[in-house]
Formats: structure tokens, C-alpha cells, sequence
């Protein structure tokens, strides 16, 4: 297979991309082999016109669950025992099989609108990699996958039941590591605070859970196994246990200060903004997000705090990635390119870095910028099209006329979006 994609206008994905008018894209099996100009276009080539519209690298969403697509449903007043519906779930093969299509189908709606590459941080089970396979071997589509696989948590600690196995002890937290290695897993993820909907308090959202000597005792193990290791963190305690302890990625962040700021440089860690399941926490009116008056409080907290790590990040050189920790409530598998938005409007960076943190800043940090993220000779065929100019108006990207994944062409992708879910979030755009 060899394509040529011509008359678009180019946008590398570089740190200093500007819109590059005149330029072929070649394209043969998965890889770029060439960008030049019209005029050199081989005849072999099959030329795919794009009518004068925009090329770019295809989106990576660093913070995924692929077990929820969020949705307008309200967060559960009366709690259930997570464990008790995943056991239940996965012990009838046809419960289970559901699950498994479900996982695939939300990972192809990522596809669909435009993210070509997903990092998973929690799911159920082993789906995770088993779809990323199914994908890598063509029985399936959608995006190329980083998968985590099930988090490790402690009893009532975040997610543990659901997306994450609770360890009661440093040893079973280390024989979790050794079964994210049978499981060829791509990364750990510990889930050492809390979050806004298990607090107990006014003012203690992101409760430190995890023990220090565990998060060590599982970043040092991982590390000698060769992973690195993401952390859901969400309060200043966490984020210093965290960082002092060995942990590589910050999920989510939480208000900074000096030192914080000094333990991510010794460590070369980064942080993951996630600013879209903070947002309708501490924005949308109780009677439309369904949370009670102490939520509402710590969401604002974690909101602030979230804001706050990512203005420190850009302001000390510390790299930033982009997520939208999708799952949550109001956000979905298609609705990532929200996530720019709010990094451009509340962190304050320029339409460009925003694209670029998406895009090659995103796979440089996941460990593969040499494969994916911007488009160049001799990487693989990721990217996307659309209509408008994203450096204009990054609302550009909801709308994608065309998706490349590892060189394969789908034309004019769709998803089918929830009115509800656009009529609140819209209005903050």
C-alpha cells in the first residue's frame, strides 16, 4: 500500500509547528517515507486529496479507563461494593465476553475521534492488553494502546475493587508487579490518595492511602523490571510521597510549592493534567452534577489544585502531559480534544504548545517519540484531518474529516455524541 496525501495543509506536531502549505505526505504500509512536494509524487502513489484542509499528528490521550465512557450519569448516593459487581461480572463467560467487547468498542470510539494513541491507567481485569494485542494484530480496531491493566490500590483505597487490586501488605503489592509482567503489561499504576468522591471531609480530598515504604518498595521493583510508574495523586502530601518514593508520572497533581517543584526535577518525573473530570466538580451546579455540598468543596480543591500544578509545571520547565481521565462523569472516549481547550484557556498556554503536548510532548513522554507524534519520515502513519485550522481554535479538532492509524486510511470517522453531556460542558469552552 502506498499513499500519497496531497493538498493538505501540514502541521508536524513539532514545539514550533506552523501550517506548511505545498507539501506530499508519503505513505507506504504503516510508515512515512517521504514529505515532498507535489510535483515529486510518484505515480505508484494512491493520492488522497485533502481539499486544502489540515494534517496533523493523530492525539494521544495519556490518561484513559476504557472500562466507562463517562456519560451525564450522576455520581452513585449509596455505594456499592465495586469487587463484589467485577467478580460477578467475570464469572459468566458471557458477562465477561460483554465486558470485553465493550472495553474494544470504547477504544475504537477513541480511534474515532482522532486519538490515535491511548495510555490506560486502570482497568478491569487483563482487557487492557488483550485488546491492545487484538488491535497490534489487526482482529480489531482502534488506536495503538499503552496498557496498565488493573491499578494497585490498598483496602478502601481509590478504585480498589474496580480498576485497581488492593495490596494489603509490600508483598502482595510487589506479586501484583510480577503479574503486570506475565501479563506483558506497559506500564504500573499506584493509586496512592484518594479523590473527590471518597473523601470523608470538608478540605481532605486526596487522602494519602498508600504507606510510603509500599510506594518505594513497588516503584524500585518495577523499575528493576523495567516499567515506570504513574501514580493517581490528587493533594500536596501525595504528590511529595510520590515524587520523594520513585514514582515517574503525576496524575492528576495538586498545589504546589518550592519544594515540589524541586522533587520533580531530582526525580525527572512529569505530571498528567487532567483538568476535564475536575471541572464539572467544581463548575456545574449541584442539581446537574449530583454531588453534595462537601464534594462540591473538595472538587473545587482538586480543580484549583489541578490548575495550579500545570501553571507551575509550564512556568519551571517541568514536562506536561495531557489526559482527560476519561471514565469519570461527563467524560467520554470522544471527547479529548476538550482537554486542549482547558489547557490553553485555564493553564494559559498558546493553541500550539497545547497541540504539541498532545501530539509529540505526549509520546515523547510515554516512551515512544521515536515511533509516533509527529509526522516525519520514518515514523508511523498516525494522524488526522480536519476542516478548521486547530492553531485558530482548537474546537477545530471535534470535528475530524479523516483518520491514519499506523497507515491505515478511515475515512470520514464518526461517534455518536450526547446532547446532554455538550450542553453543559459547551458553555466553558
Amino acid at each position: 500500500m502506498k499513499r500519497a496525501y496531497i493538498n493538505g495543509i501540514l502541521l508536524d506536531g513539532r514545539k514550533d509547528m506552523v501550517p506548511v502549505e505545498g507539501k506530499a505526505i508519503l505513505v507506504e504500509d504503516k510508515k512515512i517515507c517521504g514529505i515532498v512536494a507535489y510535483n515529486e509524487v510518484s505515480s505508484e502513489y494512491e493520492q488522497i486529496d485533502l481539499k486544502g484542509k489540515y494534517i496533523m499528528p493523530g492525539l494521544i490521550n495519556m490518561h484513559v479507563h476504557l472500562a466507562g465512557n463517562g456519560g451525564s450519569g450522576k455520581p452513585q448516593k449509596k455505594k456499592t461494593d465495586a469487587s463484589k459487581t467485577v467478580q460477578m461480572l467475570f464469572s459468566n463467560p458471557i458477562t465477561a465476553n460483554v465486558a470485553h467487547q465493550l472495553v474494544a468498542k470504547y477504544a475504537k470510539m477513541e480511534l474515532m475521534s482522532g486519538v490515535t494513541t491511548i495510555r490506560t491507567v486502570g482497568g478491569l481485569k487483563d482487557l487492557d492488553t488483550r485488546v491492545r494485542d487484538e488491535i497490534a494484530n489487526g482482529s480489531k480496531i482502534g488506536p495503538r494502546i499503552l496498557a496498565s491493566n488493573e491499578g494497585i490500590s490498598v483496602p478502601k483505597g481509590h478504585m480498589a475493587g474496580s480498576v485497581a487490586i488492593a495490596a494489603n501488605n509490600i508483598t502482595e503489592a510487589l506479586q501484583l508487579v510480577d503479574k503486570a509482567v506475565q501479563q506483558k503489561t506497559d506500564l504500573i499504576k499506584l493509586m496512592i490518595t484518594g479523590g473527590v468522591l471518597d473523601a470523608k471531609a470538608k478540605g481532605v480530598p486526596g487522602e494519602l492511602k498508600m504507606e510510603p515504604a509500599m510506594v518505594k518498595a513497588v516503584c524500585d521493583y518495577a523499575h528493576e523490571k523495567g516499567f515506570y510508574v504513574a501514580a493517581h495523586v490528587e493533594s500536596p502530601e501525595g504528590v511529595r510521597v510520590a515524587l520523594e518514593n520513585g514514582v515517574d508520572s503525576i496524575e492528576h497533581g495538586a498545589m504546589p510549592d518550592a519544594d515540589t517543584v524541586q522533587l520533580y526535577k531530582e526525580r525527572n518525573a512529569f505530571l498528567t493534567c487532567t483538568l476535564s473530570p475536575a471541572l464539572p466538580f467544581a463548575k456545574f451546579s449541584r442539581e446537574v452534577s449530583g454531588i453534595d455540598e462537601m464534594g462540591e468543596y473538595n472538587g473545587k480543591i482538586v480543580y484549583e489544585g489541578c490548575i495550579a500544578a500545570a501553571k507551575s509545571a509550564v512556568e519551571n520547565d517541568i514536562p506536561v502531559a495531557l489526559g482527560n481521565d476519561v471514565g469519570c462523569p461527563w467524560v467520554t472516549q470522544y471527547d479529548f480534544w476538550r482537554e486542549l481547550v482547558y489547557f490553553h484557556k485555564l493553564v494559559g498556554v498558546s493553541t500550539t504548545f497545547a497541540l504539541y503536548t498532545a501530539t509529540l510532548r505526549n509520546a515523547q513522554l510515554a516512551g515512544i517519540g521515536d515511533i509516533t507524534g509527529s509526522i516525519e519520515v520514518g515514523k508511523e502513519a498516525d494522524m488526522i484531518v480536519t476542516e478548521k485550522n486547530p492553531l485558530d481554535d482548537l474546537c477545530a479538532l471535534r470535528n475530524i474529516e479523516m483518520v491514519v492509524a499506523r497507515g491505515r486510511l478511515i475515512k470520514h470517522p464518526k461517534v455518536t455524541r450526547k446532547p446532554a453531556i455538550d450542553k453543559q460542558l459547551d458553555p466553558f469552552l
